[in-house]
């Protein structure tokens, strides 16, 4: 067998582990909300949310994987390097680890911050710092840092709202929000899907045009099909096994999450996503929907969210990036020395 069939065998299994694994995370963000407050059963609405993403990932646009793999990074620079499928390889090594970190310890970090710090460390391990993008970088971190804050003000505010208009409504307003629940959950894994899958599209794409395998068409999808399909199909099968660590954690222990809360943190995050799917910008779900439903507790009453636990998300947050840049340099080094 070829050394670089064995190079891209090696990509595409760390990217589909990758994608389960961040399935099986951001599991916890899509239904802890609509299982917390008894909408629906865990089974159902895991059902649900897979279905929802993978036709989200498969068919509603590629322009996050385009951003992913064909704007952050400089693919004649990679291609030069020498070690351009060692950098990817090495760039999902990190953020797979940091997933199963996170996990293992029922936090809800990011997938998206840990592939876009494992791909700054592999990339400046193995091919320095120039074949960065850093004007594209710097926008993507700043929406990935924005749009939580957003997510939480806006949610904040629409709680608010809600509350003024059902309170007219009497305990009708109850069984409103817990269907519509439903409504809302199938549009923010949507949004999911357009987003998530889109990153893992983009890095198998991208070592996929340095072996000079694909050639994206000039008037076509900048992501092959079947490369569609593999990625949607593992982050929805992650979705539907689900983290439960984390769902019991996001959906009991911030506040008793009631029928109007996760509607309207379903519904803000779900057009948070959509915006910057339709923008090209992978930002991440996790922060946005676990800062909506904290913005869906306060809005109600800020006294009722242990701001201690949410704290501990905002730390995580924080050092999800430096900590898969770490992980990836460090494993990209020890590669490129053992093979020269």
């Amino acid at each position: 067998m070829q050394p670089y069939f064995v190079g891209l065998f090696l990509l595409l299994v760390l990217a589909v582990l990758f994608d389960f694994s961040n399935g099986f995370h951001d599991s916890a963000n899509q239904v802890a909300g609509v299982i917390s407050s008894r909408a629906l059963s865990p089974e159902i609405a895991l059902f649900i949310s897979a279905a929802s993403v993978f036709v989200g990932a498969t068919f509603l646009g590629t322009r996050v994987a385009n951003t992913i793999g064909g704007t952050l990074i400089d693919m004649e620079i990679i291609g030069s390097s020498g070690f351009g499928l060692l950098i990817l390889i090495s760039a999902l090594v990190g953020a797979f680890f940091w997933n199963l970190i996170t996990w293992h310890y029922g936090i809800p970090s990011s997938s998206s911050h840990a592939l876009i710090g494992g791909l700054m460390g592999a990339f400046i391990s193995g091919a320095g710092t120039q074949g960065i993008q850093w004007n594209k970088m710097k926008e993507v971190i700043l929406a990935m840092f924005l749009s939580p804050l957003v997510g939480f003000i806006l949610t904040y505010l629409f709680t608010k709202l809600t509350f003024f208009i059902s309170s007219w409504s009497g305990p009708r307003a109850n069984i409103f929000f817990k269907s519509s629940q439903i409504f809302s959950l199938v549009a923010q894994s949507l949004a999911h899907g357009t987003n998530d899958a889109q990153k893992t599209m983009g890095i198998i794409t991208f070592g996929l045009i340095l072996l000079n395998l694909y050639h994206p068409p000039l008037d076509g999808p900048w992501v092959p099909f079947w490369v569609m399909l593999i990625s949607a199909f593992f982050l929805a099968f992650g979705i539907l096994v689900g983290g439960w660590k984390i769902i019991k954690k996001l959906g009991g222990a911030l506040y008793a999450i009631r029928p109007i809360h996760a509607f309207a943190s379903q519904t803000v995050s779900a057009s948070i996503i959509a915006l910057n799917s339709i923008l090209g910008l992978p930002i991440s779900t996790t922060q946005v929907i676990s800062s909506s439903i904290m913005g869906a507790g306060a809005g109600f009453r800020p006294k009722q969210v242990r701001w201690a636990i949410a704290g501990d998300f905002f730390l995580t947050w924080l050092i999800t990036i430096p900590a898969s840049c770490f992980i990836s340099a460090l494993f990209c080094g020890i590669l490129i020395r053992i093979l020269r």
